[in-house]
C-alpha cells in the first residue's frame, strides 16, 4: 500500500480527477469575474456592453437581433443593455431607410473613444479565449460540458441566453 492513497488525509485534490476539474473551472469563472470587474472600473461599462461596442466597431449598423446572435444572449438583454448605452451617448439608434420597421445601431464618437481606451479583450475573457480554441479543442470541451449538463438533470435551456452576472 502507497503512503498516499485517496482516502487519506494527507491526499491531495489533485489526485481526485473531478476535483482537479472543479477548481479549473472557479478559476475560469473568477478569472472572468475579476476582467469584468476591472473593465467596469475602467471604463465605466460592463462587460456585455463593452463586447457590444466591439460589435458594432466592426459592423457598424447591427440590428438589436443581430448583435443578440453575436453575444449569444436574449434580445430584450441585448435591448437593455442598449438603453444603457444610448443614455450615455456612447451609441446611436436610426432607423433603417429601406425599412422603418428596423433600428440599426452604431458607435457614437464618444463610442468609439471609449472603446479605443477600454481595455482588452474587448468581449471578454470567456468569449476570446474560447475564440482561440482549434475547431477540435472546442468541440471537445464543448462535448464535455455537454455531459456534465445531462448530469445535472433538469436545467432551464434560458439560462445559457443569459450573460453571467458579473458581464452585465
Amino acid at each position: 500500500m502507497t503512503a498516499k492513497t485517496k482516502h487519506s488525509n494527507n491526499s491531495s485534490n489533485d489526485d481526485v480527477p473531478h476535483l482537479d476539474t472543479l477548481k479549473k473551472l472557479r478559476i475560469v469563472i473568477r478569472a472572468a469575474q475579476r476582467h469584468s470587474a476591472w473593465v467596469e472600473k475602467q471604463c465605466g461599462v460592463s462587460g456585455a456592453q463593452l463586447w457590444i461596442l466591439q460589435e458594432l466597431d466592426e459592423e457598424p449598423g447591427l440590428r438589436v437581433g443581430q448583435i443578440a446572435n453575436r453575444l449569444a444572449v436574449h434580445q430584450t438583454t441585448v435591448s437593455n443593455l442598449l438603453d444603457a448605452l444610448e443614455k450615455r451617448g456612447l451609441i446611436v439608434k436610426a432607423r433603417d431607410p429601406g425599412d422603418q420597421r428596423a433600428v440599426r445601431i452604431s458607435l457614437s464618437p464618444t463610442g468609439s473613444e471609449l472603446l479605443d481606451k477600454a481595455p482588452r479583450p474587448a468581449r471578454g475573457l470567456l468569449p476570446e479565449s474560447l475564440r482561440q480554441l482549434q475547431p477540435e479543442q472546442l468541440a471537445v470541451l464543448n462535448q464535455g460540458l455537454q455531459y456534465m449538463l445531462e448530469s445535472i438533470g433538469t436545467l432551464d435551456e434560458a439560462y445559457g441566453l443569459q450573460p453571467l452576472p458579473f458581464m452585465m
